[in-house]
């Protein structure tokens, strides 16, 4: 069982850059781990850290301005490689949602697998998002996955966003794949039974 995703109010961290790919979110150096522990640490290392090691002030994720549960990406974001680390890397640095106008399907897929929401917002919104974070870095966004809304709650401007239905399902109970199938374990068995 993940924990259960519903209604999300969070401050954002911008990234607005586009065409970030897996790599960059988690350089294949660090995917010789088989468990999901600790990619967190690594999350966009190469921009986030020199080559000693030292934090780049002048990366985002380093700076007190901007902190939350929301990362808000420019468009394709996930692209390259189908590595699943990516999911894992953004999700245990602590973030529960991206925001942006494009993901890479095998990126999205994995992100909603792992219980991190890609929220799919028009260029325009997108653009309006960033804009508000750059004028009030506090801006909190709402993210309503029952009504499949996100409201801007500076602008209060909302827009809905799509889905699939089944990924909705296990993410607003709280269910991976497995934990999906074992709940469904008596309508599975009912249905063999009418089969033999």
């Amino acid at each position: 069982m993940k924990e259960k995703f519903t209604l999300l109010t969070s401050t954002c961290v911008p990234l607005p850059l586009e065409n970030v790919d897996t790599d960059q979110i988690i350089p294949a150096r660090f995917l010789k781990a088989t468990t999901k522990e600790g990619f967190g640490d690594n999350l966009f290392r190469d921009w986030r850290y020199d080559e000693n090691g030292n934090p780049n002030p002048g990366f985002v994720l380093n700076q007190d301005t901007y902190k939350g549960d929301i990362l808000v990406a420019g468009k394709n974001f996930g692209s390259g490689s189908s590595r699943e680390h990516a999911a894992w890397a953004i999700a245990g640095y602590g973030f529960r949602a991206i925001v942006s106008s494009f993901f890479a399907d095998i990126f999205k897929n994995n992100s909603m697998n792992n219980g991190l929401l890609p929220v799919v917002v028009s260029p325009e919104f997108l653009s309006e998002i960033f804009e508000t974070l750059k004028k009030q870095p506090a801006t909190t966004l709402t993210i309503d996955l029952p009504n499949q809304t996100i409201i801007n709650n500076v602008t209060h401007r909302s827009e809905p966003f799509e889905i699939n239905p089944y990924k909705k399902d296990c993410l607003v109970n709280g269910l991976d794949d497995i934990d999906y199938l074992l709940a469904n374990k008596s309508k599975i068995e009912a249905f063999e039974k009418m089969r033999n």
